[in-house]
């Protein structure tokens, strides 16, 4: 059965009259009457019943019109959803983002998307890297934004967006607020609050075992504003990437002997094509000039 058979069929129920419905459809008469013809072979029965000028639907043809019809208006809603898609409108884009990056640094990338691409229906999921890695490659994800410390699975292909410094966060007045940067060292002794969500967590945790210092936790949170809110209200200092903070007031330095920074690169699936939605997505990140 082809579409132009039922096509067909259904402008012969409207007009019930084979020349109309042939110039409806602007093919011949003919042209149509063995399109028709197949398409009763293939359901095993006559679908019409022509008596010299009258043209009646024959009991079959009644039973297969709704069915026909509804297949007809089925594939037509589909290539209009394609269209729209294809044309980026109604489109839907999934976008992993590492739960530590600032919302600040990507806010003016999204404006500027949305702005470009109105049509793309743009949802965000914040996770670990492992979480996103694993939905990315799963296909839950289309693109995900995120860093590690070490190389990432050769599954993925990782375009570098920002190089982002990590920072000592701490509250006004405390001792660090007279230093222009903090070592590794100077934060012996300090209460420390440890953001779990912290891909670096462990990289961290290594320097300062490496050089002698061991950091003392005095609480745990996967919250970024909590550990922020804790840092302020003299509870202790943290680690952080320069643009995670949140919190107004909050002071910070960076972090020198040794300096630790991470690169923030757009991941997306090796080999993977991409749908109109995502290569849009993935031009525009890669072109965007993030501000210093």
């Amino acid at each position: 059965m082809e579409m132009h058979q039922i096509r067909y069929f259904l402008a012969v129920c409207e007009t019930l009259n084979f020349t109309r419905a042939a110039e409806n459809c602007n093919v011949t008469q003919p042209a149509l009457t063995r399109a028709i013809q197949k398409l009763e072979d293939e359901l095993g029965g006559l679908l019409f019943r022509r008596e010299r000028h009258l043209t009646h639907l024959t009991d079959l043809g009644r039973l297969m019109q709704p069915q026909l019809e509804q297949v007809w208006s089925q594939t037509e809603a589909a290539k209009t959803t394609a269209k729209s898609f294809l044309k980026l409108e109604d489109a839907a884009l999934n976008v992993g983002l590492m739960c530590t990056i600032g919302p600040l640094r990507g806010i003016g990338f999204l404006n500027t998307f949305q702005r470009d691409n109105p049509g793309i229906d743009v949802s965000l999921l914040e996770g670990v890297p492992s979480k996103l890695g694993a939905l990315l490659h799963e296909g839950s994800l289309d693109v995900a934004v995120m860093a590690q410390p070490g190389p990432f699975d050769e599954r993925f292909d990782v375009h570098q967006l920002y190089r982002e410094q990590f920072v000592i966060a701490f509250p006004p007045g405390h001792r660090f607020e007279g230093m222009n940067a903090i070592r590794f060292a100077d934060i012996a002794g300090e209460s420390y609050l440890r953001r779990i969500n912290c891909e670096y967590r462990d990289h961290l945790g290594a320097i300062g075992r490496e050089i002698g210092v061991e950091l003392r936790i005095a609480y745990r949170s996967e919250r970024e504003d909590w550990i922020q809110t804790m840092v302020m209200a003299g509870m202790g200092i943290c680690f952080m990437p320069e643009y995670s903070v949140v919190v107004a007031g909050l002071q910070t330095r960076q972090v020198i002997d040794p300096e630790v920074c991470r690169d923030v690169g757009l991941v997306t699936v090796a080999g993977r094509r991409f749908s109109p939605a995502v290569a849009a997505f993935v031009r525009a990140i890669k072109a965007y000039r993030w501000p210093e």
